[in-house]
């Protein structure tokens, strides 16, 4: 999987232009492009800009003949990025942030485009009609199946070996797998204790706070020998350079400042998706950052009568480049396109 190319190529020059210079004008922009490509209309070049300020990728300024261009203050954070390219540089010598970056939250806004928060309304629709003209036996069998198949995915994507079928049989029978450790076991069955805690409170997670944060990660943790709430030691991320907080007071300051980040937010959507990536990307736990992560993320999305995640059919390899992408360079456009991916996939393939 790679990521979905959203531009031409003049449109990625546009982009590279405004990168070296603070802001262009649409004369001097139609002399680059007209000197890269050859002859060009400026209906097409405006076309070009409109796609452009539509993704939420550059601003205009000025009027009339004044007008001029320039990087929209967040283009790092949604900027398309060549994850095949990216990843083929080796972990220690990318150009990365090492340090958690406190100057993110100003620039944590306007994550999706009108055009894909459209969709996924259009498609939350589906899903809310779906389940309003479901029958209550049909509808908790439906909801079992999601809770099974998220279980599974989150712990494998954790390293856990049970298969989906195993899977199923130690959520419904409480009976474990040959071959496999306790750990795994307690692994899955909390995922399920923390789904039906988060699914009878649903709309306590309207508003998020440190404390429900703790609370979900609680349930995931419990009994598998994980330190209860912030962590007091340092942690390392496998996989990158990268290295997340080092101290309690800061881990404390940046959840805090996340979660006013997203009471403060309106589209749910985007709620959902900054509070996945910023948990990851905090660490505020000793372990079990990313599966609280994924939960909370869908306790925002069942607080909204939105259909939760389940990323059954989720790349685990993509999805922790997608995290480890956010990690080092603060983008998450990566990140973004998975969400979008799993969003429709569950919409289409439960509550029907």
């Amino acid at each position: 999987m790679k990521m979905i190319r959203l531009l031409n190529k003049r449109q990625d020059l546009i982009l590279a232009l405004l990168e070296k210079e603070k802001h262009l004008s649409i004369s001097r922009l139609f002399a680059e492009i007209k000197t890269a490509y050859g002859k060009i209309s400026k209906i097409t070049v405006n076309r070009d800009l409109k796609k452009l300020i539509q993704s939420n990728f550059i601003v205009s300024k000025g009027k009339a003949r004044s007008v001029f261009y320039e990087l929209s203050p967040h283009y790092a954070l949604i900027k398309p990025v060549d994850i095949e390219k990216y990843f083929e540089v080796e972990t220690d010598k990318r150009i990365i942030k090492e340090r958690f970056n406190f100057e993110i939250f100003p620039v944590l806004k306007d994550i999706f485009t009108k055009e894909e928060s459209q969709r996924m309304k259009e498609l939350n629709k589906k899903y809310q009609k779906n389940i309003r003209n479901m029958p209550a036996n049909l509808l908790k069998k439906e909801f079992e199946r999601l809770v099974i198949e998220l279980s599974w995915k989150s712990s494998q994507i954790e390293g856990n070996t049970y298969s989906l079928l195993e899977t199923e049989t130690l959520i419904k029978e409480k009976k474990e797998s040959k071959g496999h450790t306790k750990k795994e076991a307690m692994m899955i069955l909390n995922h399920k204790d923390a789904l039906d805690y988060i699914r009878k409170n649903k709309n306590d997670f309207k508003i998020i706070s440190r404390a429900k944060i703790e609370d979900v990660h609680y349930f995931l943790t419990k009994d598998l020998n994980i330190s209860k709430g912030l962590r007091k030691r340092t942690v390392g991320v496998i996989g990158t350079k990268y290295r997340p907080i080092d101290n309690q007071h800061q881990i404390r300051e940046a959840l805090e400042k996340t979660c006013s980040l997203i009471n403060k937010e309106k589209n749910y959507f985007s709620k959902a998706l900054l509070l996945s990536a910023m948990i990851a990307y905090i660490q505020p736990f000793e372990d079990g950052n990313k599966r609280t992560s994924r939960l909370t993320a869908d306790a925002i999305l069942m607080a909204y009568n939105s259909c939760p995640l389940s990323y059954r059919s989720v790349d685990d390899i993509e999805y922790k480049k997608a995290v480890i992408l956010f990690y080092e360079q603060n983008n998450i456009s990566y990140f973004k396109q998975l969400f979008i991916e799993q969003f429709e996939f569950a919409v289409k393939n439960y509550f029907r």
